[in-house]
């Protein structure tokens, strides 16, 4: 995100250390879920845990051998955990730890938005209330009108900016999901009780249905809302 144009903690969501972690966090629930069914030893998550921040500037440079930025950053964190580094992204592909972070990320921002907007119709309230006896020249067509209030027109704005609350509301709800569900979305070597804890313990929902990907009808939907 370019720094002069967006909010401080805006940025912080969308920066590549949150995002290096939030692949970090996804790799560990999914092992973390694993362990519950006794595939993977709980050694192997206590060293996946123990592993530190993925360094950018290390996943960068094994990025110009891999070509491929989830393999470089799965190499990095496997040189980091010791004897648990072969479980290290078992039965996963790319997209259910990129998709399954981003929808975090989705949710995070879109509660940032959520709570701008409370702030904006708390606002707009007080002043519609405040204006309620404020007369002004009401206009159709481009001209002056019959007379109106200040406030009335302010009321209009706040009903519309707490419509906007409920459509972001229903948006953040349908793009804040994630999968894990392999490199089509047909659970071939990951069982659905894996992406359940992964999902559940990371605070989101869970796509019904996948492909390799989170369907993008969410994305599209949520920007279009934040339009």
């Amino acid at each position: 995100m370019i720094p002069r144009y967006s909010l401080p903690e805006m940025a912080a969501i969308w920066s590549e250390p949150r995002k290096l972690e939030l692949w970090r966090q996804v790799e560990i629930a999914a092992l973390e879920g694993w362990n519950a069914l006794g595939v993977v030893p709980t050694e192997a998550v206590e060293a996946a845990r123990s592993t530190p921040e993925v360094d950018a500037d290390e996943w960068k440079a094994r990025e110009e051998i891999t070509h491929h930025d989830l393999a470089a950053f799965v190499d990095v964190m496997s040189a980091s955990a010791g004897d648990g580094a072969e479980w290290i992204h078992y039965g996963l592909t790319s997209s259910d730890v990129v998709d399954t972070s981003q929808g975090v990320m989705l949710g995070d921002a879109a509660a940032l938005l959520q709570r701008r907007l409370e702030g904006l119709f708390a606002a707009v309230k007080a002043k519609a209330v405040e204006h309620k006896d404020t007369p002004m020249v009401g206009r159709t067509h481009g001209i002056w009108a019959e007379p109106t209030t200040f406030g009335l027109k302010l009321a209009t704005w706040a009903f519309e900016v707490d419509r906007h609350r409920q459509r972001l509301s229903a948006a953040r709800e349908r793009v804040a999901v994630g999968k894990i569900s392999g490199a089509v979305g047909t659970y071939a070597h990951v069982p659905p009780s894996v992406e359940e804890h992964v999902c559940t313990s990371l605070g989101i929902g869970i796509e019904p249905a996948s492909s390799q990907i989170v369907q993008r009808d969410r994305h599209a939907e949520f920007l279009a809302v934040i339009a």
